[in-house]
This record gives structure tokens, C-alpha cells and sequence, in this order.
């Protein structure tokens, strides 16, 4: 039996309850009429006492949080029927490293292709309606952490580390640092970065050590820790704002260092991020012309200690000119004024210059001390680099240059040997190759080290 109760209003006493209809059947609305408070309105419950670890499958009118953080999984769509809904969210923030893929029921489209369709965005959340068979589920909503707004920049790239609120990526080869979005503050998007070139190679026999690589700095106030003396904040030509794309990074490699007589050694090579190019650090002066000299760079080489001729000049440092300057110039080499006491300069450091060769002891001679290097704490400790490389002195009765401090390579003072190599990815200059004293093969200058990026910012 069918009753029909037509109703205009119907007021219920505060604190009472009403029940409509009964268990397993239905109440309709008359054609034409509207309703509020019953069904659904294009929203979804979100189910937050069930956060998503694994693979699972949806229900209609549901709102899912999705935790990668333990691997990628799937979501599997319910069969759709005309107005079905569901909402997936990334929990926190994962899906650019675990992505959540979304998988239609049987042949049922998404977007009106065959899907499925996969997240991954950092922060992405999608909410998805079923039309009709043309269509399937369409997308209504998605939003990912970049669109939405976020205090911080987001970025891929190196290795990356974290020091406080700031990540660091650090680049010891060439690579691309990539921004998926920028911070809601403008302040936020100017980075801080180290950018150190490629050392140069030592020259041999009684050779000049090589200039180190370029160092060129920015720290601005949001990433804030202790940078080295070269720091070039606020200057507008240094400072990079960064946009949402990919940035190239290039890393130098170090210079060779002089391996045959006559030949030369080797500068080192530039290193680059974004607008800024730090130069490679000069070769050290070595036997024979036209190679004696220091060679310029972004530190200067230490010009050769050439037998009873004059001094050999060391090579000009900060060039091409930059400001704060790249670098500083080499010590020249001294020749003869004894019993083979000639020596190589020390090659240029960050911040300090290298000195000139010296005739005393003699015999043997003294090279020059290779210049120091500069410490900052971008990295998220303090770290001296780019220290320039010692000189060479004649014989085993002679004293070497040491190499600067920062990983300057060390001269040598005897043959057959090898002045010391700068340090791997500090931009240091290789130390100069000993004298043979009159007599036997020449010594071999030492290779420079290669360069560095380091990028820091703001991210919490």
C-alpha cells in the first residue's frame, strides 16, 4: 500500500528528532522541487582517520590523503555512475619523489582518455567527477604545492642538504638546478651561492705553483650564516633572483700540470651558475718559453724560476675584473744569483696573494708560498677553498712553497717528482715541479683541483 502526505512546512520542537522513511526505503523529492542538508552538493568527506599507505581503492563521495613517503602506490577508481565523486590529496608532500597513480574502473575513461592518470607534484591534490561514458571522470580541481602559494622556494638539483631553515645544494659536477616554484615573499626567491673554478696546473722544473680558481660569493640576509670576506651581497650584478626554471650549472675542471720540457701546464676552467662565471685559475710559470711566466685567471700562476735570467713575473689575478675581486695575483719566480738556488712563486689564493720565489737557502732556493684561500660556512660549516699552489725550488738542499690554505698543492724541490695536486672540488692551484739541479730529468708541476656550486636558500 502506497500513502501520500503532502507537507507545506513541518516544524519539529527544539531537541527532538524526526525520522523520515524507513530503513531500505526511499523518499523523494516532487519534480521541480529543491532541497538543502540531503546528499551531496559537489563535496567530499575526507576520510582523516584512514591516511593512505599502500595501494586501495576509492568510494564515491570520498576525500583521501595519500602518504608516499614509503613508496609509489595506486588509487583505484569505483565504477562511475552520472555525478560520482572523489578527492585524493598529497599527505605530505611526497609525490614529486613517490607518485601516486590513479587507475579508472575496467575501460572507463579520465579526462576522456583511456588513462590512468599519475601525480606528481609536490603537494598535488585532485578531485574528479564522473559525467558519462564520452568523458568518464573529469578533473574539476587540482591544485599542486606550487599553485596554491608557498612561503619557500622549491627546487631539485646536486646533492642537498639542510642547515637550519636552509637547504644547500651542492654541485661537484656539472648538472642543472631546477625550481618547480617560488616563495609568496619576493625576498625569499634571491639565493645565496658559492661559485669556485677550476685551479691551475703547477709548472715544472723549478716551476711556479698554479693560481687558484675563481671564488665568487653572494649571502643574502634570509639564509644567514658566517660567509667569507669575498662576500658580494648586496651588489646588484651578483645577485641572482631566482625564476621558475632550469638553471645549468657548470663545474671546472683543474688544469694539468706541466708534464714535459719544453711544454707548459694548463689553466684551470670556468665554472658557472646562472649570471655569474667564476674564472679559472692561471697555470704556474715552467721551463722553456713562451710559458715562464704566471698565466692570468682568477688567480694568478707563480712565474718559473728561470736558471741565471731575471725574475719571471707571476700572472694577474680577479680576471676578467670583478667586484668583490675573484681573486689575487701570483708571486714571481727569482732566478739564479748562487749555485742553482733559483725558485718558483706561489700562485695566488682568494684572498691572498703569492709570494716570490727566494734565493736563500742557497744552494736550492725557496718557492713561493702559495696564497690563501677563503672559508665560508655555506655549506653548513666552515671550509677553506681556493688556496693558491706552492713553488718549486731547485734541489733536495732547497725548501718548497707550501700551498695555500684551502688545499693548495704543495711544491716540490727534487727530480724526478710531482708538485702536489690541488684538492679535489676546492678550485686550488697545483704546486710547482723541483729543479734538477743541473743534472737529470725535470720534475712535473701538479694538477689543480676542481671547482665547485653551492647553492643555498630559505625552505621552512
Amino acid at each position: 500500500m502506497t500513502s501520500t502526505v503532502k507537507v507545506n512546512t513541518l516544524t519539529v520542537a527544539s531537541g527532538c528528532t524526526m525520522t523520515l522513511g524507513e530503513s531500505g526505503k526511499t523518499i523523494a523529492l516532487a519534480s521541480g522541487a529543491s532541497q538543502t542538508g540531503f546528499g551531496r552538493t559537489g563535496t567530499v568527506d575526507w576520510q582523516t582517520g584512514s591516511i593512505k599507505t599502500a595501494n586501495f581503492t576509492a568510494a564515491n563521495g570520498e576525500g583521501y590523503f595519500a602518504n608516499t613517503a614509503g613508496g609509489a602506490f595506486d588509487m583505484n577508481l569505483p565504477a562511475g555512475s552520472a555525478g560520482s565523486i572523489v578527492s585524493v590529496q598529497d599527505y605530505n608532500n611526497t609525490f614529486d619523489t613517490y607518485a601516486l597513480t590513479i587507475k579508472p574502473n575496467g575501460a572507463e575513461k579520465i579526462n576522456s582518455g583511456a588513462g590512468p592518470v599519475t601525480l606528481t607534484s609536490e603537494g598535488e591534490g585532485l578531485t574528479l567527477v564522473y559525467i558519462d561514458s564520452t568523458v568518464g571522470w573529469r578533473s574539476i580541481q587540482d591544485s599542486a604545492f606550487s599553485n596554491i602559494g608557498n612561503n619557500f622556494i622549491t627546487a631539485t638539483g646536486g646533492t642537498i642538504t639542510t642547515s637550519g631553515n636552509c637547504k644547500i645544494h651542492t654541485f661537484t659536477a656539472p648538472g642543472t638546478f631546477t625550481v618547480a616554484s617560488l616563495a609568496q615573499c619576493a625576498a625569499n626567491d634571491v639565493l645565496s651561492y658559492l661559485v669556485i673554478a677550476g685551479g691551475g696546473g703547477g709548472g715544472a722544473e723549478e716551476g711556479g705553483g698554479g693560481g687558484a680558481g675563481g671564488f665568487r660569493e653572494v649571502k643574502t640576509p634570509v639564509s644567514p650564516y658566517t660567509a667569507s670576506p669575498l662576500d658580494g651581497y648586496p651588489s646588484a650584478p651578483n645577485r641572482i633572483t631566482a625564476t621558475a626554471t632550469a638553471y645549468p650549472i657548470v663545474v671546472g675542471g683543474g688544469g694539468a700540470g706541466q708534464t714535459s720540457d719544453p711544454g707548459a701546464g694548463v689553466s684551470g676552467s670556468n665554472s658557472s651558475f646562472s649570471t655569474i662565471t667564476s674564472a679559472g685559475g692561471g697555470r704556474g710559470g715552467g721551463q722553456c718559453a713562451p710559458s715562464m711566466t704566471g698565466a692570468p685567471g682568477g688567480s694568478g700562476g707563480g712565474g718559473h724560476g728561470d736558471g741565471p735570467g731575471a725574475a719571471k713575473a707571476g700572472g694577474t689575478g680577479n680576471t676578467p675584473s670583478t667586484t668583490p675581486a675573484q681573486g689575487t695575483n701570483g708571486g714571481a719566480g727569482i732566478g739564479r744569483s748562487g749555485t742553482f738556488n733559483e725558485a718558483g712563486g706561489g700562485g695566488g689564493g682568494a684572498t691572498v696573494a703569492g709570494t716570490g720565489g727566494c734565493n736563500s737557502p742557497n744552494p736550492g732556493g725557496k718557492g713561493g708560498n702559495g696564497g690563501a684561500g677563503a672559508t665560508t660556512s655555506i655549506s653548513g660549516s666552515p671550509v677553506a677553498r681556493a688556496g693558491g699552489g706552492g713553488g718549486a725550488a731547485t734541489n733536495p738542499s732547497g725548501t718548497i712553497g707550501s700551498g695555500g690554505t684551502g688545499g693548495g698543492g704543495d711544491g716540490t724541490k727534487s727530480n724526478p717528482s710531482t708538485g702536489g695536486a690541488g684538492t679535489v672540488n676546492t678550485g686550488s692551484g697545483g704546486g710547482g715541479g723541483g729543479g734538477n739541479g743541473g743534472a737529470g730529468p725535470a720534475s712535473k708541476g701538479g694538477a689543480g683541483g676542481s671547482g665547485l656550486v653551492i647553492i643555498r636558500y630559505k625552505y621552512q
